[in-house]
């Protein structure tokens, strides 16, 4: 069995981390769309922290598991971050359409809601560079 305090730790940093990036966007949001609700603020706050855990775990897995291929933390947390936000676009592209439209208006570039992918991939840059160096 492997020596587990570590791992923990790095996954613990990761959703520290993803709790920072959350806090931003639920105090950010309602200056970008004023029409904002708490339920959307605070589900943008719940899920960075998830995103954090999931790319801390990612980091864990590599190191943990014995596989035939050796993924790195510089692939792993920004493929899962830009993932997870992938997904959460399609499954609410309305209203992150909504809110796009509302901050950078209907013709700016970021005005596409899949620009939260991007935000999706440097979220989990960051948090699984937090993860490997507190596995460390």
């Amino acid at each position: 069995m492997f020596y587990s305090e570590p791992y923990v730790r790095a996954v613990a940093i990761a959703k520290l981390i993803g709790l920072g990036f959350g806090l931003i966007g639920f105090f950010l949001t309602p200056y970008l769309w004023p029409d904002a609700d708490w339920m959307l603020r605070l589900g943008i706050l719940l899920w960075y922290i998830t995103v954090g855990a999931v790319a801390g775990l990612g980091v864990i897995f590599y190191r943990v598991a014995r596989t035939p291929f050796n993924v790195s933390w510089w692939f792993m947390g920004p493929w899962v971050g830009g993932w997870m936000n992938f997904i959460i676009v399609l499954f609410n592209y309305d209203l992150f359409r909504a809110l796009t439209t509302a901050a950078f208006g209907v013709t700016g570039i970021a005005a596409n809601p899949f620009w939260f992918v991007l935000e999706g991939a440097v979220v989990g840059l960051v948090c699984a560079y937090g993860a490997h160096k507190a596995a460390d």
